[in-house]
């Protein structure tokens, strides 16, 4: 395959039109793009304005409406690259089967060539139940518009099909950690550190005894991980810190964990009486364990994967989140990774894997027409 096959062409139009989640003029114009791939098909379109400054959602209808549970396919169309990146840093661009752009990988490979499975199917009218796919506008920020309208369409689904990136080889996601974050405030007192210092009482200084307790909250057995990667505080070189702050990302495998380390959290205390704490945020997405319904779903991709002359594999439970842990929670089966294979998301060397994009296409499809 190379830059003149069609689906890499259109494709590249998806990737040229950047959307991080902050710039609504580009997410509103990728929902435009799928509104129009759209138009004159048998799908109906609701379009739903976005709210807080975020991009609007996009719900695709198709199939027929016999009340039954339906297939439910969801993907986002945000990306976390900046706008002008892809005439710097990461321009849109072939090299042998890698196909480079500012989101290629996480999402928007998987969500065009789900679309292109999920038109195939309206058309053919071959779905055994109705079909509902879901576009979002802010999964990169955790989904803080649209997590409610993910529960719900997951509630009167069947299963989910969520499209973001396959994992090493093209494996697909049946599990995934629960995520926390939290935002930690300390208030000391200041003075002055040359001719005062003993009356103060420095935050930063408390924040380094409350991270080391943070960070020391890792469990690698129990597959829980505490981070701090974003601090500040202080005033001047030569005042005590009045101020500091950090946030903390928490990663955890199981719900039981999610309540016992947020409530860790939320109850940290000062180490010195004299600086006041105060802890916001807490878990925002569950976890996502693998089911029994959720393994007999990926059986049934498996085997539709073999058909196609692919074998798929599912990965260990992974540390990053997504839209499907809302659906997973709710107890509906839910496969994950069903987007394009490739490699470096969030990052500046982001590429898709063209020779992906047909056979996944192609799964997808089958997963429509079976389940």
């Amino acid at each position: 395959m190379n830059s003149l096959d069609p689906s890499v062409s259109a494709l590249s139009v998806w990737l040229a039109l950047e959307s991080p989640t902050h710039h609504t003029p580009g997410v509103n114009g990728m929902m435009d793009l799928v509104a129009g791939e759209v138009e004159g098909l048998p799908i109906a379109v609701e379009r739903i304005p976005g709210r807080n400054g975020l991009g609007d959602s996009l719900i695709l209808r198709a199939g027929l409406a016999t009340g039954e549970p339906a297939i439910a396919v969801m993907s986002h169309l945000d990306t976390v690259h900046p706008v002008g990146t892809s005439a710097h840093d990461l321009p849109v661009r072939v090299e042998g089967d890698r196909l480079y752009g500012p989101g290629v990988y996480d999402m928007k490979g998987g969500a065009w060539l789900a679309l292109q499975a999920f038109k195939q199917v309206a058309l053919a009218g071959s779905a055994k139940r109705p079909l509902v796919f879901l576009f979002t506008p802010d999964e990169e920020i955790g989904s803080p518009t649209t997590r409610g309208l993910i529960e719900d369409i997951g509630r009167t689904s069947a299963a989910v099909l969520v499209t973001e990136p396959a994992r090493e080889g093209g494996k697909i996601v049946t599990a995934r950690k629960g995520v926390g974050r939290f935002e930690v405030r300390l208030e000391g007192r200041p003075a002055h550190s040359g001719a005062r210092h003993a009356d103060g009482r420095s935050a930063i200084r408390e924040a380094a005894h409350q991270i080391l307790a943070i960070e020391a909250m890792t469990d690698y057995a129990r597959g829980v991980t505490t981070t701090v990667a974003l601090m500040g505080g202080g005033t001047a070189a030569n005042v005590i810190p009045q101020h500091a702050w950090f946030s903390v990302d928490l990663r955890v495998a199981s719900a039981a964990d999610g309540v016992a380390l947020e409530s860790q959290i939320l109850a940290l205390s000062p180490r010195d009486p004299d600086v006041r704490i105060s802890v916001t945020g807490g878990m925002n997405r569950p976890p996502y364990e693998k089911s029994p319904e959720g393994a007999a779903l990926f059986e049934t991709a498996r085997a539709i994967a073999a058909g196609i002359g692919f074998d798929l594999q599912d990965c260990a439970m992974t540390g990053g989140g997504s839209d499907g842990n809302f659906t997973a929670a709710l107890g509906v089966p839910t496969l994950d990774g069903l987007g394009i294979d490739g490699e470096g998301a969030h990052t500046l060397s982001e590429y898709g894997l063209i020779s992906s994009i047909a056979p996944r296409q192609a799964l997808i499809k089958g997963l429509l027409e079976t389940v």
